[in-house]
């Protein structure tokens, strides 16, 4: 298995299920990533360590401006794949347009899907898809928001 960048979702389907045939337990989490940090790095270890191939799907640059605002996004959605891609636990990574990835989910159909705990079970779009549903606590103070916060308030809007 080589990690990449799907280059479709129609491609990251025909993947998905030649690993799950192969007997290979397939995780899934999703986000925007905007600004990596320990709470994302963090989920990666710990989803990664349910199976043996961890799928991260981004928000495109279109649908992560749509949820966050026209500010957003901060880094691009191929820089963020390959940032995500340089990570030791994430084995793939697709870009969906969505605002949600109930699309990507009801067509590759992973193992289990990993969200962060500031989600309710039944909040969790896309679960009726997956054969388990994991959440894992957030690391206090560690957020993109945060992040954002930070750099507004040591720097305001100053050019460096």
């Amino acid at each position: 298995m080589e990690k990449s960048i799907a280059s479709s979702i129609k491609k990251m389907q025909k993947e998905v299920k030649k690993l799950q045939k192969a007997g290979k337990k397939v995780i899934f989490t999703n986000g925007c990533f905007d600004l990596l940090h320990l709470g994302h790095i963090n989920l990666f270890e710990k989803a990664k360590s349910m199976g043996e191939v961890l799928i991260v799907a981004i928000n495109s640059d279109k649908s992560l401006s749509c949820l966050k605002g026209p500010q957003r996004p901060l880094s691009w959605e191929k820089d963020r794949a390959k940032q995500l891609l340089s990570l030791k636990s994430v084995d793939y990574v697709v870009v969906f347009d969505e605002q949600t990835p109930k699309e990507i989910l009801s067509e590759l159909r992973p193992d289990i899907l990993v969200k962060g705990g500031d989600y309710k079970l039944s909040e969790i779009v896309g679960r009726e898809y997956v054969k388990k549903v994991c959440r894992f606590p957030f690391i206090k103070g560690k957020s993109t928001a945060n992040l954002i916060n930070l750099i507004v308030n040591r720097y305001g809007y100053k050019k460096m």
